[in-house]
């Protein structure tokens, strides 16, 4: 695994580097690997610009998350296709994208959950949905369907606002037998999104998700949730509160997404509110950057070297060094909060926003699983007399978030191809050093 984001150490993780006479008297010890586990709807997308008068024309509602049905679906991508409007055509999910990333940054085993088409033919969608996910994705998992895998297709009008239509497929028919107990109860985290709530009829996603979140509940293993779009959440902000207190303990969301949810259009005051259900929140906000919350023991606290911010909570970043804990591992918790600006102010030419939170996620993850992956190969490391549930600081984990996330909005695919460079071109490493 590589280690998330820059240090000035030099190892990382001092497992690997070894005196070569200590290395001949341990030569069988291998190093334990970890995972993270995320479900998601197996969809390839499908990017096109297009003006008010497609929109009406297709009955779709701008800047929203819709279903369409088969019918509109081929004729949608028939029309597409003849006028030559497809800029792009991506694998593609919420969590697929989470999960090709983290590995992506990690160089780490992921598992991903869901459906694919047991028959696969060249240049079909599920074909192309193998072809651009990492190799370090782990599909051995993905349950076989008679049928094709979701389409989504995401329409930006000239405004740049986007507005997503979606091809269900198969997509939605993962069945909760085929979620393996073993597979989640050893997961260093289990990720999945708000759009796996959203079925009707016979399929069976919704359940196996509560399957799957069950057995990470009753196991103690973290479950991470992407809120995904706020027009799901504003449907009963009630049950979706209800449903992040009861099984979630990691909460990602954007800043419209923690409105709908918590009532505060300020995203810091989003994550402060979402505390109450969870134990770590990130919260990304657009040209505003990357806020993060969590919880610290009282006895672990570390003050910042920045300079206090001001905010809806004056000075809020003064814990922003500390070590996220669960709020049930803390004599006495505190809550400490984090904010990075845009790296490098953010791009100069803003060419995809979709992805861009799901890379950020990917990063966060990355340190969770760093984490873990550490204290199993180096037990007896002091780092881990805190029983914090990420490897480095609020402060640090934001950087790195706000890095990642970078990559995929100078890009068009949602999706890395590589991981983050070693040496920075573009900016000087005083970036890290802060």
């Amino acid at each position: 695994m590589k280690f998330p984001g820059r240090r000035r150490h030099k190892h990382y993780f001092p497992v690997e580097d070894k005196d070569p006479i200590i290395n001949q008297l341990h030569v069988v010890d291998r190093l334990k690997r970890n995972y993270i586990c995320g479900i998601d709807q197996i969809v390839v997308d499908i990017e096109a610009k297009v003006d008010q008068a497609f929109l009406d024309e297709f009955g779709l509602q701008r800047g929203m998350s819709q279903v369409i049905d088969n019918d509109v679906t081929n004729a949608l991508y028939d029309r597409l296709k003849r006028d030559d409007m497809i800029d792009y055509e991506f694998a593609g999910g919420t969590i697929g994208n989470t999960m090709h990333n983290y590995s992506v940054l990690a160089d780490s085993r992921s598992v991903l959950l869901g459906v694919m088409s047991e028959n696969i033919q060249i240049g079909s969608y599920a074909y192309k949905f193998l072809c651009n996910t990492s190799s370090r994705v782990d599909l051995d998992y993905l349950q076989p369907v008679p049928g094709p895998i979701g389409r989504c297709f995401t329409l930006i009008d000239d405004s740049g606002e986007r507005t997503f239509a979606i091809s269900a497929g198969m997509m939605n028919h993962l069945k909760p037998e085929s979620i393996d107990k073993s597979l989640i109860e050893n997961a260093s985290a289990l990720v999945i999104s708000a759009y796996l709530m959203r079925t009707s009829g016979e399929e069976t996603m919704t359940q196996a998700t509560m399957q799957a979140v069950k057995y990470a509940n009753d196991a103690g293993v973290p479950v991470v949730l992407t809120l995904g779009t706020k027009f799901l959440i504003e449907q009963d902000p009630a049950w979706w509160a209800e449903f992040v207190e009861k099984h979630v303990d990691i909460l990602a969301m954007n800043e419209e997404e923690g409105e709908a949810i918590t009532g505060f259009d300020d995203p810091l005051l989003a994550a402060d509110k979402a505390l109450d259900w969870v134990d770590l929140v990130i919260c990304t906000a657009g040209p505003k950057g990357l806020f993060m919350a969590g919880y610290v023991d009282d006895e672990k606290k570390r003050e910042t070297e920045y300079p206090l911010l001001p905010g809806a909570i004056p000075e809020f970043n003064q814990y922003e060094f500390s070590r996220a804990m669960r709020r049930s591992a803390c004599k006495q918790p505190i809550k400490a909060y984090s904010h990075t600006a845009p790296y490098m102010g953010g791009p100069d030419t803003i060419k995809n926003t979709n992805g861009a939170g799901d890379c950020a996620l990917a990063a966060v993850l990355h340190d969770l699983s760093a984490n873990v992956y550490h204290k199993i190969n180096v037990p007896n490391s002091a780092k881990h007399e805190q029983h914090a549930i990420t490897y480095s600081s609020l402060a640090q984990i934001s950087k790195y978030a706000n890095r990642a996330s970078y990559e995929v909005l100078v890009q068009h695919s949602p999706r890395l191809s590589r991981g983050l460079p070693e040496r920075e071109d573009s900016l000087e490493q005083t970036y890290w050093d802060q």
